[in-house]
């Protein structure tokens, strides 16, 4: 069930209704409310858009919402009694942002007990800090990625170590959860949240996956890390095979998935737009299968210009 709370949006209701006839009309006006929510972010936003840019929160499905800034994604799984969860905070001014989104919601934001993320670069996980202190969340990652939190400087072994990357405000020990290597499901906010490693944009990178549903009609969220194959000047993936051979096994991973809507950390990355404007679907099948097939192609073209083939 959706978790309704577009409470500043909904019409009031006649006393005179009965349980049912309120119910219904409480229902239409959430819905409507999110097309207009759903609206105003397209208004907003365009593709591949500044990082720190507001933009309004919405449903994306049942009790999972946008709650990120237009070039950004951070994701609310709203729990109620049990917590909420966000994956990914944006930088640390985007985390404003996102404490804002929280709020404009009707959720308080000191609701979230768990935040879980996808890659270890500032403009994703700059503002961890920052919500950590204003929640009193615990933040779960995998041990390459904790270990980055820990200092708020990216690591030496990632493929984009030199390439700038400011550093940002460490996480203190006490408020961070090393992920289960065997990568064992987290049940939070009511849900089952399954962490997949796709190690290769960074060491630490990890994807998510958990089941969402609206009434009886049940859909696979998988959330994608951004699994782009970039790097410094000097960094080449062919001279880390141990790193390209579980980058591999990350997209096959990702590509065999019970997979029906696919979100990633740049909301472009995953049409968001399009499928906002009714361009492409919200709800695809093939999604997954064709967002591992573009990080593969992407990581043979590199390959390839790492050997000098024409």
């Amino acid at each position: 069930m959706s978790a309704r709370i577009f409470g500043f949006a909904l019409a009031l209701i006649s006393a005179a209704c009965t349980t049912t006839e309120t119910a219904e009309m409480d229902a239409a006006a959430e819905d409507a409310a999110n097309a207009a929510a759903r609206r105003a972010w397209v208004e907003r936003c365009t593709d591949f858009d500044e990082w720190d840019k507001p933009a309004p929160p919405f449903r994306i499905y049942g009790d999972t919402y946008y709650v990120g800034t237009c070039g950004i994604s951070a994701i609310l799984v709203v729990g109620g009694p049990e917590g909420d969860v966000l994956i990914d905070t944006g930088t640390e001014k985007g985390a404003e942002i996102v404490l804002a989104n929280i709020r404009a919601l009707g959720v308080d934001p000191r609701n979230v007990r768990s935040v879980f993320m996808s890659h270890e670069h500032f403009d994703h996980v700059g503002g961890m800090a920052r919500f950590l202190a204003a929640t009193g969340a615990k933040v779960t990652a995998s041990a390459p990625a904790a270990a980055v939190l820990r200092t708020g400087r990216v690591s030496v072994d990632d493929p984009q170590a030199g390439s700038g990357h400011p550093p940002f405000s460490p996480v203190e020990d006490d408020a961070l959860e090393v992920l289960d290597p065997e990568g064992r499901a987290i049940t939070a906010a009511g849900h089952e949240f399954v962490p997949i490693a796709t190690p290769g944009h960074t060491l630490g990178a990890t994807s998510w996956t958990w089941e969402e549903c609206e009434g009886g009609d049940c859909k696979r969220i998988v959330y994608v890390d951004s699994m782009n194959p970039i790097s410094d000047d000097t960094y080449r993936f062919s001279d880390h095979p141990a790193l390209l051979a579980a980058f591999r096994k990350g997209i096959a991973d990702i590509a065999a998935l019970d997979c029906d809507i696919v979100l990633a950390p740049h909301p472009s990355a995953a049409k968001m737009r399009d499928r906002l404007l009714g361009e492409a679907p919200l709800v695809d099948r093939s999604g997954c299968r064709a967002y591992a097939a573009a990080v593969a192609q992407r990581l043979d073209q590199r390959l390839a210009k790492e050997r000098g083939d024409d």
